[in-house]
C-alpha cells in the first residue's frame, strides 16, 4: 500500500497553509490533501493518524525566552489528527475538506468522510487549563511546533488498512486508543511524512 500527497513533497516542509503556526501567528491549519492506492482486497475500514516525533519532553523549554532546545533533547509523540472507520471505498482526503481554519477550544464536530470517527488530537492535553484556547481539540489541528526548538520536527501521516468495519472506541479517544484498537486487525500500512519548523535557523535530526 502507498500514501502519497499533492500538498507536500515527502520528506519536505510543508507549507503553512496546513500548519496552525507560522512565525507570524496562527497559519491556514488546512488538513492536506492525501490518497493512498494497493489497499488489500479483504480490507473493510481506514484508521488514519498524523503524528510529530519531535516534540521535546520538556514543556517548560517550549518558547522560554533566552533558551533555545536543542536537537539531543529528548523527544516524544504529539497527535495531530486520529480519524477511524473511514469507509472501503474512500481512498482520497481532499485538501482543507476535514479543516479549514482554527477553532478555539476546538473543532467538535468536524467534517469527514461519511461514517468516520474523528478524535482528540494532543492539543486538547496542550492547552488544558488555558482559558482563551482549552477544550476538546477533535479532528486536525496542524503543526505549531516551539519557535525555539533547533531541530526540524517530522509530521507523519499513517494509514491502516484493516480488517474491520468498525474499531471499539470511546467517543472522545486518541491517538494512543487508535493503535491500540487497530492491534491484530492491520492488513496493511503506509506512511508519509513532510517537515515544519519555526525557528529562523533550524538543524537536521541527531
Amino acid at each position: 500500500m502507498r500514501i502519497h500527497s499533492s500538498s507536500f513533497e515527502h520528506g519536505k516542509p510543508i507549507p503553512p497553509e496546513f500548519a496552525m503556526g507560522t512565525p507570524d501567528g496562527f497559519g491556514g491549519n488546512r488538513n492536506p490533501q492525501l490518497s493512498w492506492e494497493g489497499v488489500p482486497d479483504d480490507t473493510k475500514s481506514f484508521a488514519l493518524l498524523c503524528i510529530d516525533t519531535d516534540v521535546p519532553t520538556d514543556g517548560a523549554m517550549v518558547n522560554k525566552a533566552g533558551v533555545e532546545i536543542p536537537v539531543a533533547q529528548p523527544r516524544t509523540h504529539f497527535t495531530h489528527w486520529a480519524m477511524v472507520d473511514i469507509p472501503r471505498d474512500v481512498t482520497d482526503i481532499a485538501a482543507g475538506s476535514c479543516s479549514d481554519g482554527i477553532s478555539k477550544g476546538g473543532k467538535q464536530a468536524p467534517k469527514g468522510p461519511d461514517g468516520a470517527r474523528q478524535g482528540l488530537n494532543d492539543y486538547t492535553q496542550w492547552f488544558d487549563g488555558d482559558a482563551d484556547m482549552g477544550g476538546d481539540y477533535f479532528g486536525y489541528d496542524g503543526p505549531y511546533p516551539p519557535a525555539n526548538d533547533l531541530r526540524i520536527h517530522r509530521y507523519f501521516f499513517r494509514v491502516f488498512a484493516l480488517d474491520v468495519g468498525t474499531l471499539e472506541l470511546p467517543e472522545k479517544f486518541t491517538g494512543a486508543d487508535v493503535l491500540q484498537a487497530i492491534q491484530g486487525h492491520v492488513l496493511a500500512e503506509a506512511a508519509t511524512h513532510g517537515t515544519y519548523s519555526l525557528h529562523p535557523d533550524p538543524k537536521t535530526h541527531p
